[in-house]
């Protein structure tokens, strides 16, 4: 459990944000003396369901929202980063000590670590991972208790506290989240998982990095305090192969295709299972089942990323398959919550890079009809347009990315209603298209800044306005 006192410091949270890294990075310094200054450009309005927590519980907090004030910064003995702060911030250039929920998390983490990255399916993986570990304590299996946060909106700020050795978290991180563990003051690596897990690897956030290899060189940090006694798990392409040969920590590969023998790792049937080799005996046991509840090959593959980890970690493969095989997913990605007159509808508003959406659109069969569109991040969108032919439908949301893509879908000769500027007319589009066995799913393959707050909001309010209208 950890004791630290940070009583008598003076610390700025710079970024309160509404995904709870700022609020508990607030709430656990004040309640453990620090005297909390919190400051955010954005106004109390746009933040009122992080300031309403907040203030329930921590009324000692001073607040400075729609400005920051270089004062707060120059004071400070320490200052709580936001993720989506960019490092180059004037405003940061004035600090003494720069830290975030994660660093001061892994400061003091007692716990063993499972550590997810990837530029999709990290969320999905890293819940697979945290609800097998939690179903093998209630039977048993394993001690201590079971934890899930990061990037996954949950604060480990939040359960700090309460940790023992004998717990496991699962540490879900972003690439901004890691790079700003890359530069940490004293050059040494906080992050130390027993278990490294990566999952593809695809452009993305190029509108923040100068290029693909930046990009990924925060994620290369997941592994860089790794030794010869943890494990990393990264796929058998491009840049799983040159994670795996560049990570201190034992490698085990995941692959679509059967893998020799001298390989540890897993890989998928032609029948769509999820197969590994015992290291000790040789044995190929089933992790994952052929049926899953989540559509998509690339569901597979995380999930038998998430069984590998877990077989290291001792759990039996049958425990493993049947965890796995009765996992539900997680919301906003490839999430089914409706059907109404013979027409299944899905949330994968978490699609926020093109290459995700072609995901979505190949896990069904026939194709689904479509709903697509948003933000642009300065990514390629000529692999959605290619898929985009073998839609029944395409409604697009208006934005940045949509204007990318219709340029390419015009060139194409390829039909799309819209873009609409709100989700009403998509949904009506799709109800007047769809018929009895169709897939109505919304996967924008764009970020959602300008219609929505974030990913979330707009997935909600995708489902609120699907069941509303139909």
């Amino acid at each position: 459990m950890s004791k630290t006192t940070y009583r008598g410091m003076n610390v700025t949270v710079m970024g309160l944000g509404l995904h709870g890294g700022g609020l508990e990075s607030a709430r656990y310094l004040a309640r453990h003396g620090a005297q909390v200054t919190v400051t955010d450009l954005r106004d109390e309005r746009i933040l009122a369901p992080s300031l309403e927590k907040l203030r329930e519980e921590e009324t000692g907090i001073r607040y400075v929202l729609g400005r920051h004030e270089p004062e707060d910064f120059e004071r400070a003995d320490m200052v709580i980063k936001n993720p989506g702060v960019r490092s180059d911030s004037p405003f940061l250039r004035r600090c003494r000590r720069i830290e975030t929920d994660i660093s001061l998390f892994l400061m003091k983490n007692p716990a063993e670590l499972f550590a997810v990255t990837g530029s999709k399916g990290k969320s999905g993986t890293s819940s697979a991972i945290h609800r097998a570990l939690r179903e093998a304590r209630e039977r048993g299996l394993l001690p201590g208790a079971a934890y899930l946060g990061g990037n996954i909106t949950v604060s480990p700020l939040s359960f700090l506290d309460a940790l023992a050795a004998e717990d496991d978290v699962t540490l879900e991180l972003s690439s901004w989240q890691l790079g700003d563990l890359r530069f940490h003051a004293g050059g040494a690596a906080l992050l130390k998982p027993r278990y490294a897990v990566l999952t593809a690897i695809m452009p993305d956030h190029q509108d923040r990095y100068e290029n693909m290899e930046a990009y990924v060189a925060d994620k290369r940090v997941i592994y860089r305090g790794q030794d010869a006694g943890d494990v990393t798990i990264a796929g058998d392409d491009r840049w799983g192969r040159s994670f795996l040969a560049e990570s201190k920590g034992r490698p085990v590969m995941y692959s679509e295709k059967s893998l020799p023998e001298g390989v540890t790792g897993g890989w998928l049937t032609g029948g769509g299972a999820g197969m590994a080799r015992l290291p000790d005996s040789g044995e190929i046991v089933e992790l994952v089942p052929a049926k899953l509840l989540v559509p998509g090959t690339h569901q597979k593959r995380n999930l038998l990323a998430a069984g590998l980890a877990l077989l290291d970690k001792g759990l039996p493969p049958d425990f493993i398959r049947e965890s796995l095989g009765s996992f539900p997913g997680i919301e906003h990605r490839l999430e089914y919550f409706l059907e109404a007159g013979g027409v299944r509808f899905y949330n994968d508003s978490a699609a926020t890079i093109p290459e995700a959406a072609v995901a979505a659109i190949e896990a069904f069969d026939p194709p689904p009809l479509l709903v697509a569109g948003g933000a642009d991040k300065n990514l390629d969108f000529i692999p959605l347009a290619r898929a985009a032919g073998k839609l029944k439908l395409l409604a697009l949301l208006a934005g940045t990315g949509t204007e990318k893509l219709r340029n390419l879908l015009d060139a194409a000769g390829i039909h799309y209603r819209g873009p609409f500027d709100s989700p009403e007319p998509a949904v009506r589009a799709a109800l007047d298209a769809a018929v009895p066995g169709d897939v109505v799913i919304l996967s924008p393959g764009c970020a959602s800044f300008g219609m929505f707050l974030n990913e979330f909001d707009r997935g909600n309010c995708w489902k609120e306005t699907v069941r509303r209208m139909v």
